[in-house]
Protein backbone atom coordinates (compact mmCIF):
# COMPACT_ATOMS: atom_id res chain seq x y z
CA UNK A 1 0.00 0.00 0.00
CA UNK A 2 1.19 3.63 -1.16
CA UNK A 3 1.28 5.83 2.12
CA UNK A 4 -0.21 8.86 -0.51
CA UNK A 5 -2.86 6.75 0.09
CA UNK A 6 -3.34 8.13 3.43
CA UNK A 7 -1.89 11.59 2.97
CA UNK A 8 -3.92 14.96 4.46
CA UNK A 9 -2.27 17.19 1.80
CA UNK A 10 -0.51 20.18 2.84
CA UNK A 11 -2.71 22.88 2.13
CA UNK A 12 -5.42 20.93 4.92
CA UNK A 13 -2.34 20.94 7.51
CA UNK A 14 -2.61 23.25 10.30
CA UNK A 15 1.12 24.24 10.44
CA UNK A 16 3.17 26.94 11.99
CA UNK A 17 6.95 28.62 10.67
CA UNK A 18 9.33 29.10 12.69
CA UNK A 19 8.76 32.78 12.86
CA UNK A 20 5.25 31.93 14.45
CA UNK A 21 5.10 34.11 17.51
CA UNK A 22 4.33 31.60 21.19
CA UNK A 23 1.32 34.06 21.26
CA UNK A 24 -0.12 33.02 17.87
CA UNK A 25 0.70 29.16 18.22
CA UNK A 26 -0.97 29.04 21.71
CA UNK A 27 -4.34 31.19 20.13
CA UNK A 28 -4.13 28.59 17.43
CA UNK A 29 -3.96 25.43 19.01
CA UNK A 30 -6.67 26.80 21.31
CA UNK A 31 -8.84 27.38 18.63
CA UNK A 32 -8.23 24.31 16.37
CA UNK A 33 -8.29 22.24 19.78
CA UNK A 34 -4.67 20.39 18.74
CA UNK A 35 -2.13 18.88 20.69
CA UNK A 36 0.65 19.12 18.32
CA UNK A 37 1.36 20.95 15.40
CA UNK A 38 3.84 20.46 12.71
CA UNK A 39 6.93 23.29 12.28
CA UNK A 40 8.14 24.17 8.61
CA UNK A 41 11.34 25.75 8.36
CA UNK A 42 11.75 29.04 5.35
CA UNK A 43 12.78 26.26 2.95
CA UNK A 44 9.47 24.63 3.16
CA UNK A 45 11.08 21.37 5.16
CA UNK A 46 9.76 19.76 7.83
CA UNK A 47 11.01 21.35 10.80
CA UNK A 48 9.62 19.42 14.07
CA UNK A 49 6.28 19.04 15.88
CA UNK A 50 5.34 22.09 18.83
CA UNK A 51 3.16 20.15 21.20
CA UNK A 52 1.30 21.42 24.29
CA UNK A 53 3.97 20.52 26.64
CA UNK A 54 6.88 21.93 25.00
CA UNK A 55 4.46 24.91 25.08
CA UNK A 56 3.79 24.55 28.60
CA UNK A 57 7.46 23.88 29.76
CA UNK A 58 9.10 26.75 27.85
CA UNK A 59 6.34 29.14 29.56
CA UNK A 60 6.84 27.74 33.26
CA UNK A 61 10.54 27.97 32.63
CA UNK A 62 9.84 31.86 31.83
CA UNK A 63 8.13 32.92 35.05
CA UNK A 64 8.77 36.48 34.07
CA UNK A 65 7.27 35.86 31.00
CA UNK A 66 3.46 37.79 30.59
CA UNK A 67 1.21 37.10 27.47
CA UNK A 68 1.92 40.52 25.97
CA UNK A 69 4.97 39.31 25.92
CA UNK A 70 4.56 35.67 23.88
CA UNK A 71 3.97 37.85 21.10
CA UNK A 72 7.74 38.64 20.80
CA UNK A 73 8.66 34.95 21.41
CA UNK A 74 9.19 33.02 17.85
CA UNK A 75 8.35 28.92 18.10
CA UNK A 76 12.29 28.88 17.30
CA UNK A 77 13.14 29.67 20.45
CA UNK A 78 10.80 26.68 22.30
CA UNK A 79 12.45 24.22 22.73
CA UNK A 80 11.06 20.95 21.34
CA UNK A 81 11.27 17.95 24.04
CA UNK A 82 10.57 14.97 21.45
CA UNK A 83 12.18 14.82 18.46
CA UNK A 84 9.30 13.63 15.99
CA UNK A 85 10.29 12.11 12.72
CA UNK A 86 8.78 12.05 9.31
CA UNK A 87 9.09 9.62 6.52
CA UNK A 88 9.43 10.14 2.62
CA UNK A 89 6.41 9.78 0.46
CA UNK A 90 7.83 6.52 -1.01
CA UNK A 91 8.21 4.97 2.34
CA UNK A 92 6.60 1.57 3.29
CA UNK A 93 3.70 1.10 6.07
CA UNK A 94 5.99 -0.54 8.06
CA UNK A 95 7.52 2.80 8.24
CA UNK A 96 4.83 4.52 8.72
CA UNK A 97 3.49 2.53 11.27
CA UNK A 98 6.48 2.13 13.28
CA UNK A 99 6.39 6.08 13.88
CA UNK A 100 2.68 5.98 14.50
CA UNK A 101 3.14 4.01 17.62
CA UNK A 102 4.53 7.12 19.12
CA UNK A 103 3.41 9.79 17.41
CA UNK A 104 -0.25 11.39 16.91
CA UNK A 105 0.46 11.87 13.05
CA UNK A 106 3.18 11.24 10.66
CA UNK A 107 5.03 14.11 8.65
CA UNK A 108 5.63 13.45 5.70
CA UNK A 109 7.98 15.25 2.72
CA UNK A 110 8.82 14.72 -0.70
CA UNK A 111 12.21 13.62 -2.17
CA UNK A 112 13.65 17.41 -1.50
CA UNK A 113 12.95 17.03 2.29
CA UNK A 114 9.80 19.73 1.80
CA UNK A 115 6.82 19.12 3.88
CA UNK A 116 3.64 17.78 1.76
CA UNK A 117 1.02 16.97 4.64
CA UNK A 118 0.89 14.35 7.44
CA UNK A 119 -0.66 10.82 7.68
CA UNK A 120 -2.80 10.56 11.04
CA UNK A 121 -2.57 7.62 13.56
CA UNK A 122 -6.09 7.05 13.27
CA UNK A 123 -6.24 6.91 9.68
CA UNK A 124 -3.27 4.17 9.97
CA UNK A 125 -5.24 2.15 13.16
CA UNK A 126 -8.31 2.29 10.43
CA UNK A 127 -6.43 0.70 8.20
CA UNK A 128 -4.76 -1.60 10.12
CA UNK A 129 -8.55 -3.12 11.49
CA UNK A 130 -9.73 -3.20 8.30
CA UNK A 131 -6.47 -5.66 7.34
CA UNK A 132 -7.67 -7.70 10.71
CA UNK A 133 -11.46 -8.01 9.09
CA UNK A 134 -10.51 -9.30 6.18
CA UNK A 135 -8.27 -11.79 7.60
CA UNK A 136 -10.53 -12.76 10.37
CA UNK A 137 -13.57 -13.07 7.65
CA UNK A 138 -11.17 -15.10 5.51
CA UNK A 139 -10.33 -17.63 8.02
CA UNK A 140 -13.99 -17.89 9.10
CA UNK A 141 -15.21 -18.86 5.82
CA UNK A 142 -12.27 -21.80 5.53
Amino acid sequence: MNIAFFLLPKQDVVCFTQDTTLRQTLERMEYHRYTAVPIINEDGGYAGTVTEGDLLWYIKSRTDLTLDQTNKVKLLDVPLRINNKSVRIDSNMNDLISLAKVQNFVPVVDDMNRFIGIVRRSEIIDYCQKIIMEQHNILQDQ
